[in-house]
């Protein structure tokens, strides 16, 4: 990779290191004012009723699914281009950002993703699937937040820069 290409990737990611910071920053926001309270079948239930209920949670299920997404399919893959690696299949990125240490298990990252698919696409079809399913996604939360976390503390080790975005609580 040349110096130029190498500084143009560093600056792609640090970019999209800030990003999914912001949308961390919302989502777990959203996640603390959604989950004060038990979220079950009859919670569910309740939505059709309570449109502030029903827009928190839509901003819950899309700040989820745009975390998940950012740093899956463009944060994973910008630092492996950063690192001058070459980049795959999804699921490549994922092993790799696993052997590299910044991701607990593909396997709970794909069912993060396959929470993420369920939430988008089975909306209220069953009360208490979906409220299962809102309550794993409210503890993969701290899945997305580790992942970011774990990418920023890799990535500052190894690129110099002034502008460094803070970990997530």
């Amino acid at each position: 990779m040349t110096s130029d290409a190498f500084k143009i990737e560093s600056i792609r990611l640090l970019a999209l290191l800030k990003i999914v910071r912001r949308e961390g920053v919302l989502l777990q926001k959203t996640d603390a004012r959604l989950f004060k309270a038990e979220l079950d079948a009859a919670w569910v239930g309740r939505l059709e009723n309570d449109d502030d209920l029903a827009e928190r949670l839509d901003a819950f299920v899309s700040r989820f699914g745009r975390m998940q997404d950012t740093v899956g399919d463009k944060l994973i893959p910008a630092l492996l281009r950063s690192m001058a690696e070459k980049t795959g299949s999804a699921l490549d990125n994922l092993n790799r950002a696993e052997k590299l240490g910044l991701l607990p298990s593909v396997e709970q990252w794909l069912d993060a993703r396959n929470l993420r698919n369920k939430l988008v696409h089975e909306y209220m079809s069953d009360p208490e699937e979906f409220a299962a399913a809102l309550n794993k996604a409210h503890l993969t939360v701290s899945l997305l937040v580790t992942a970011y976390n774990n990418i920023n503390r890799y990535t500052r080790s190894r690129i110099s820069t002034a502008e460094w975005p803070e970990l997530l609580p």
